[in-house]
C-alpha cells in the first residue's frame, strides 16, 4: 500500500485551489504519519474519540488540521472544539448553537460548514434545501460569535448513475451561491463548498467542489 505514490496521483489531478482532505479514520496513525510525510496535512475523521486519541498522540505536528466529518453528537461537541479546525456536518441550527456553546468555553471560534441533504438516500444527514434557506435567512447564526460559517457540505447519492451524481453537485453549487449571494457578500470566509469523495470526486470538482474527501482512494479499503 503505497500512500505516498496515491497522494501523489491524486493531488497531480486536483487543481490548485481544491483543497484534500485525507480522510483517515478507522485507518491508524502510522498511515496517518505516512501521509504527514507526503506533505498530506489535513485529515478527516467521523468519531469523536478516534479524532481525539489521534490527536493526543500527533499533537506535536502542529500543522495539522483536524477536520470532522461525521454525524456529530452534542454531548460529545466539547471533546473536540479545543483542536478541530472544521467541522464538515453541521445539519441543525441546534447543532451550531451547541458547538457555540461549547466554544465560548475555551475562547476559540470554530469554522463549520453547514450540511445540505442533497442525496436520495434517506440515511444521509443535512438540512432540506428550504431548511437551509430558511435558516440563513434568519440571520441566526450571526448571534453566534463562537462559530464561523464558512460554506457548505454535501455528500451526492450513492449510484452508479454519474449524471445523478452530476445534478446533484450542481444544485449544491446554485444552492452555495444563492446563500452566499444574498447572505453572505461581504463575509470572506464563507467560501468553502465539501462535495466529493475518492468515487466521485472528479465530479465534484467539475461543479465547483473546493474541498474533496479522499480516504479510499489514499489509504485503501478501511480495517474496521
Amino acid at each position: 500500500m503505497d500512500i505516498a505514490q496515491h497522494l501523489k496521483e491524486i493531488r497531480a489531478g486536483l487543481p490548485q485551489e481544491v483543497k484534500l482532505v485525507c480522510v483517515s479514520k478507522f485507518h491508524p496513525v502510522s498511515a496517518i504519519l505516512e501521509a504527514y510525510e507526503a506533505g498530506a496535512r489535513i485529515f478527516g475523521e467521523s468519531r469523536v474519540q478516534e479524532m481525539c486519541a489521534k490527536y493526543e498522540e500527533l499533537h506535536e505536528k502542529e500543522d495539522i488540521q483536524w477536520h470532522f466529518i461525521g454525524h456529530l453528537q452534542t454531548n460529545k461537541i466539547k471533546n473536540i472544539v479545543p483542536f478541530v479546525h472544521l467541522i464538515h456536518g453541521v445539519d441543525s441550527p441546534h447543532l451550531l448553537e451547541a458547538i457555540n456553546k461549547e466554544a465560548a468555553k475555551v475562547g476559540r471560534i470554530v469554522n463549520c460548514l453547514l450540511q445540505a441533504h442533497i442525496a436520495t438516500e434517506e440515511t444521509k444527514f443535512g438540512f432540506s434545501d428550504e431548511e437551509l434557506l430558511e435558516y440563513v435567512a434568519t440571520g441566526e447564526w450571526r448571534n453566534l460569535p463562537y462559530v464561523r460559517v464558512c460554506g457548505l457540505m454535501g455528500m451526492a447519492s450513492n449510484t452508479d448513475n454519474e449524471e445523478q451524481v452530476r445534478a446533484e453537485f450542481h444544485h449544491l453549487r446554485e444552492l452555495f451561491l444563492k446563500i452566499k449571494n444574498n447572505y453572505f457578500t461581504n463575509v470572506a470566509s464563507f467560501k468553502e463548498l465539501s462535495m466529493g469523495m475518492s468515487h466521485d470526486y472528479q465530479i465534484a470538482i467539475s461543479e465547483g467542489s473546493t474541498m474533496v474527501r479522499i480516504g479510499t482512494a489514499i489509504f485503501g479499503e478501511r480495517v474496521y
